[in-house]
Protein backbone atom coordinates (compact mmCIF):
# COMPACT_ATOMS: atom_id res chain seq x y z
CA UNK A 1 0.00 0.00 0.00
CA UNK A 2 1.32 3.61 -0.43
CA UNK A 3 0.47 6.68 1.41
CA UNK A 4 1.05 10.43 0.97
CA UNK A 5 2.04 11.59 3.90
CA UNK A 6 3.94 15.29 5.16
CA UNK A 7 6.29 13.94 7.33
CA UNK A 8 6.46 17.26 9.12
CA UNK A 9 2.46 17.29 10.08
CA UNK A 10 2.18 14.72 13.13
CA UNK A 11 -1.39 14.84 13.09
CA UNK A 12 -1.02 13.34 9.67
CA UNK A 13 1.08 11.01 10.15
CA UNK A 14 -0.38 9.83 13.41
CA UNK A 15 -3.58 9.66 10.82
CA UNK A 16 -1.93 7.48 8.18
CA UNK A 17 -0.30 5.10 10.65
CA UNK A 18 -3.36 4.52 12.51
CA UNK A 19 -5.04 3.34 8.64
CA UNK A 20 -2.49 1.10 8.26
CA UNK A 21 -2.65 -0.12 11.52
CA UNK A 22 -6.01 -1.28 10.33
CA UNK A 23 -4.61 -3.68 7.95
CA UNK A 24 -1.59 -5.22 9.47
CA UNK A 25 0.81 -5.27 11.63
CA UNK A 26 4.01 -3.31 11.25
CA UNK A 27 7.27 -4.56 12.21
CA UNK A 28 10.04 -2.40 10.50
CA UNK A 29 10.04 1.39 10.52
CA UNK A 30 12.63 2.77 7.70
CA UNK A 31 12.96 6.47 8.49
CA UNK A 32 14.04 7.81 4.72
CA UNK A 33 12.17 10.85 3.74
CA UNK A 34 15.07 13.62 3.54
CA UNK A 35 15.98 16.80 1.58
CA UNK A 36 19.23 18.65 1.64
CA UNK A 37 20.68 22.28 1.98
CA UNK A 38 23.66 24.20 0.85
CA UNK A 39 25.20 26.72 2.80
CA UNK A 40 26.66 28.06 6.04
CA UNK A 41 25.72 29.26 9.42
CA UNK A 42 25.34 32.78 7.52
CA UNK A 43 23.87 31.69 4.49
CA UNK A 44 20.98 29.61 5.67
CA UNK A 45 18.01 31.40 6.02
CA UNK A 46 15.62 30.49 8.71
CA UNK A 47 12.87 29.49 6.97
CA UNK A 48 15.35 26.97 4.84
CA UNK A 49 17.04 25.48 8.33
CA UNK A 50 13.77 25.09 9.64
CA UNK A 51 12.86 22.97 6.37
CA UNK A 52 15.23 20.42 6.71
CA UNK A 53 14.42 20.35 10.49
CA UNK A 54 10.87 19.59 9.80
CA UNK A 55 11.57 16.80 7.31
CA UNK A 56 14.75 15.04 8.81
CA UNK A 57 14.21 15.08 12.13
CA UNK A 58 10.69 16.17 13.16
CA UNK A 59 9.51 13.75 10.19
CA UNK A 60 11.65 11.02 11.81
CA UNK A 61 10.62 11.70 15.29
CA UNK A 62 6.43 11.75 14.32
CA UNK A 63 7.05 8.45 12.59
CA UNK A 64 8.69 6.89 15.42
CA UNK A 65 5.91 8.17 17.74
CA UNK A 66 3.21 7.25 15.90
CA UNK A 67 4.25 3.30 15.42
CA UNK A 68 6.23 2.88 18.77
CA UNK A 69 3.30 2.09 21.14
CA UNK A 70 2.15 -0.10 18.32
CA UNK A 71 5.60 -1.96 17.92
CA UNK A 72 5.41 -2.47 21.96
CA UNK A 73 2.08 -3.90 21.95
CA UNK A 74 2.87 -6.38 19.39
CA UNK A 75 5.94 -8.12 20.57
CA UNK A 76 8.64 -5.68 18.94
CA UNK A 77 10.42 -4.45 16.01
CA UNK A 78 12.94 -2.65 14.22
CA UNK A 79 13.55 1.06 13.64
CA UNK A 80 15.69 2.01 11.35
CA UNK A 81 17.00 5.49 10.34
CA UNK A 82 19.13 6.86 7.60
CA UNK A 83 21.25 9.29 8.40
CA UNK A 84 24.41 10.49 6.65
CA UNK A 85 28.03 10.94 7.32
CA UNK A 86 27.25 14.58 7.41
CA UNK A 87 26.06 14.14 10.96
CA UNK A 88 29.69 13.05 12.58
CA UNK A 89 32.23 14.01 9.75
CA UNK A 90 32.67 17.96 9.31
CA UNK A 91 31.51 18.49 5.62
CA UNK A 92 31.59 22.26 3.63
CA UNK A 93 28.59 24.22 2.87
CA UNK A 94 26.25 21.41 4.99
CA UNK A 95 25.39 23.39 7.88
CA UNK A 96 21.39 22.95 8.54
CA UNK A 97 21.43 19.18 6.71
CA UNK A 98 24.56 18.00 9.24
CA UNK A 99 22.69 19.57 11.72
CA UNK A 100 19.45 16.88 10.85
CA UNK A 101 21.87 14.60 9.84
CA UNK A 102 23.53 14.80 13.79
CA UNK A 103 20.49 14.55 15.31
CA UNK A 104 19.07 11.65 13.48
CA UNK A 105 22.20 9.80 14.88
CA UNK A 106 21.38 10.99 18.48
CA UNK A 107 17.58 9.66 18.52
CA UNK A 108 18.71 6.52 17.11
CA UNK A 109 20.54 6.03 20.53
CA UNK A 110 18.01 7.43 21.98
CA UNK A 111 15.36 5.01 20.78
CA UNK A 112 17.46 2.05 20.85
CA UNK A 113 18.35 2.40 24.54
CA UNK A 114 14.64 3.51 25.79
CA UNK A 115 13.19 0.55 23.93
CA UNK A 116 15.68 -2.36 24.80
CA UNK A 117 13.18 -3.54 27.20
CA UNK A 118 10.21 -3.96 24.36
CA UNK A 119 12.17 -6.20 21.77
CA UNK A 120 12.79 -2.83 19.34
CA UNK A 121 16.05 -2.79 18.12
CA UNK A 122 17.01 0.91 16.37
CA UNK A 123 19.94 1.66 14.46
CA UNK A 124 21.04 4.30 11.68
CA UNK A 125 22.83 4.29 8.23
CA UNK A 126 25.26 6.90 7.47
CA UNK A 127 26.14 6.98 4.10
CA UNK A 128 28.58 8.76 2.32
CA UNK A 129 27.92 9.99 -1.77
CA UNK A 130 25.32 8.12 -3.36
CA UNK A 131 24.40 8.52 -7.22
CA UNK A 132 21.13 8.77 -7.51
CA UNK A 133 18.23 10.80 -9.56
CA UNK A 134 19.11 13.32 -6.91
CA UNK A 135 22.45 13.61 -7.53
CA UNK A 136 22.23 13.86 -11.29
CA UNK A 137 19.83 16.31 -10.98
CA UNK A 138 22.00 18.38 -9.03
CA UNK A 139 24.64 18.48 -11.49
CA UNK A 140 22.58 18.92 -14.58
CA UNK A 141 20.86 22.46 -12.57
CA UNK A 142 24.19 23.86 -11.00
CA UNK A 143 27.15 22.27 -13.38
CA UNK A 144 25.54 22.56 -17.00
CA UNK A 145 28.00 21.19 -19.74
CA UNK A 146 30.29 20.09 -16.54
CA UNK A 147 27.90 17.29 -15.24
CA UNK A 148 30.60 14.04 -16.09
CA UNK A 149 33.69 16.35 -14.87
CA UNK A 150 32.25 17.48 -11.93
CA UNK A 151 30.54 13.53 -10.91
CA UNK A 152 34.27 12.19 -11.86
CA UNK A 153 35.37 15.24 -9.20
CA UNK A 154 32.51 13.94 -6.23
CA UNK A 155 33.05 10.28 -6.65
CA UNK A 156 37.12 10.43 -6.39
CA UNK A 157 36.12 12.49 -3.01
CA UNK A 158 35.49 9.32 -1.63
CA UNK A 159 38.48 6.89 -1.15
CA UNK A 160 37.45 3.60 -2.69
CA UNK A 161 37.12 6.00 -5.81
CA UNK A 162 33.77 5.94 -6.46
CA UNK A 163 29.92 7.05 -5.47
CA UNK A 164 28.08 3.97 -3.98
CA UNK A 165 25.31 2.41 -5.97
CA UNK A 166 21.69 2.51 -3.91
CA UNK A 167 21.22 -0.96 -3.90
CA UNK A 168 24.77 -1.07 -1.91
CA UNK A 169 22.53 0.60 0.96
CA UNK A 170 19.49 -0.89 0.35
CA UNK A 171 21.39 -4.46 1.07
CA UNK A 172 22.82 -3.31 4.30
CA UNK A 173 19.34 -1.99 5.25
CA UNK A 174 17.74 -5.13 4.53
CA UNK A 175 20.33 -6.84 7.03
CA UNK A 176 20.14 -4.30 9.80
CA UNK A 177 16.00 -5.02 9.55
CA UNK A 178 16.35 -8.68 9.74
CA UNK A 179 16.83 -11.37 11.98
CA UNK A 180 20.06 -11.85 11.46
CA UNK A 181 20.70 -8.35 13.12
CA UNK A 182 19.07 -9.44 15.79
CA UNK A 183 22.12 -8.79 18.14
CA UNK A 184 22.59 -5.18 16.57
CA UNK A 185 20.91 -2.44 18.12
CA UNK A 186 22.14 1.71 19.34
CA UNK A 187 25.11 1.35 16.56
CA UNK A 188 25.24 3.91 13.54
CA UNK A 189 26.57 2.46 10.19
CA UNK A 190 28.80 3.86 8.22
CA UNK A 191 28.59 3.05 4.58
CA UNK A 192 31.01 5.65 2.78
CA UNK A 193 33.77 3.83 0.74
CA UNK A 194 36.52 4.89 3.57
CA UNK A 195 35.40 8.50 3.69
CA UNK A 196 35.19 8.71 7.67
CA UNK A 197 38.28 6.98 8.90
CA UNK A 198 40.34 6.99 5.59
CA UNK A 199 39.81 10.76 4.00
CA UNK A 200 43.18 12.47 3.10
Amino acid sequence: MAHTCDVGNQAEVVARFSEIFRHCRVQILVNNAGISHIGNAEGTPESDFDRVISVNVKGFYNCIYASIGHMKSHGGGVVLNMASIAGSAGLADRFAYSTSKGAVIAMTYSVARDYLPFNIRCNCISPGRVHTPFVDGFLSKHYPGREQETYDKLAKTQPIGRMAEPEEVASLALFLCSDSAAYITGTDYLIDGGFTHLHG
